[in-house]
């Protein structure tokens, strides 16, 4: 069987990641100063994800079976979850209606268990 994990950069890899750090200052600095809260959001998010891609490439870089591997498969999960619950919180923020906003939750709610059980619910 041919090794064809991800072995190095790849300039669309570079270019999005690119584009989200572009994003995420012109974002944060768009609040000029005014709304901390937003500012905090976009900082965290950014922080969050970049702390997936780096898990989910040192999962794609680990040999199967690795304790690497598992590592970085198990920290894929909370890192999920609570960009889920940033989501969550500011989706439903804006929602017309308690009822609305209650939906968003519990779709939240369901894609965290669901993720859970998936990733670390079974081998």
């Amino acid at each position: 069987m041919a090794d064809n994990r991800n072995r190095g950069h790849t300039w669309a890899a570079g270019a999005g990641l690119g584009v989200l750090t572009v994003n995420s200052v012109l974002a944060i600095v768009r609040t000029g100063g005014s709304d901390p809260a937003a500012a905090a959001f976009v900082a965290a998010s950014y922080l969050l994800l970049l702390a997936l891609f780096a898990c989910l490439r040192e999962y794609e870089r680990a040999p199967p079976g690795s304790p690497a591997r598992e590592r970085a498969r198990r920290a894929v999960w909370p890192l999920t979850a609570l960009l889920t619950l940033g989501f969550a919180w500011k989706v439903a923020s804006v929602m017309p209606s308690a009822a609305a906003g209650a939906a968003v939750w519990a779709l939240a709610a369901a894609t965290i268990a669901g993720g859970g059980f998936a990733l670390l619910g079974h081998p």
